[in-house]
């Protein structure tokens, strides 16, 4: 009970951005290591990828056909979760692995995937604006509380800009 209380008070407690002058801007930020991804998925393969056990599934397909990792490597990066999106930068915030910009990302899941006790893994399933491409990104975070706190903050990020876009007057 009191892993679990860390845990959420540690969510609670994320490290909040760019609350200057004028600026309301904020961010949590979370540890999480990159497992792998699936890139360029074509419209018919994702078409079996519609809900969160459909992504699970492909996942753990994935990785018995050796195409994502069961277990990734030791290193650990930092995500960024914003109104903006998504950024995983390296621990020295000097180089960034991956940006996954809100606009793009069509679902996420976290679940544990029974493999390493105590993880869980986080899925994030975008779309190329360019292309009619699908991509899967595959985290692992520290627990399964930290990965609901990844989705909730995703999620309010979601609900924050459909209501700037409902405030805002049609052009």
């Amino acid at each position: 009970m009191q892993v679990k209380q860390a845990a959420k008070d540690k969510a609670l407690s994320l490290q909040k951005r760019g609350q200057g002058a004028g600026n309301s801007e904020a961010s949590s930020e979370f540890k999480v290591k990159y497992v792998g991804s699936i890139e360029r998925l074509k419209p018919n393969d994702c078409k079996t990828l519609q809900g969160p056990l459909d992504l699970i599934n492909y996942i753990d397909v994935a990785q018995q056909d050796g195409k994502l990792p069961y277990v990734p490597p030791e290193e650990e990066f930092n995500m960024v979760v914003s109104k903006y999106g998504i950024k995983v930068v390296t621990s020295d915030q000097y180089d960034v692995l991956h940006r996954h910009a809100l606009y793009l990302i069509v679902s996420m899941v976290c679940y544990d995937d029974g493999l390493v006790a105590g993880r869980s893994l986080l899925a994030l399933k975008t779309k190329d604006p360019t292309e009619d491409q699908y991509s899967l990104w595959v985290y692992q975070c520290n627990n399964v509380d930290q990965a609901q706190a990844i989705c909730k903050v995703l999620s309010t990020a979601f609900d924050a800009v459909l209501s700037e876009k409902a405030r805002a007057p049609m052009e």
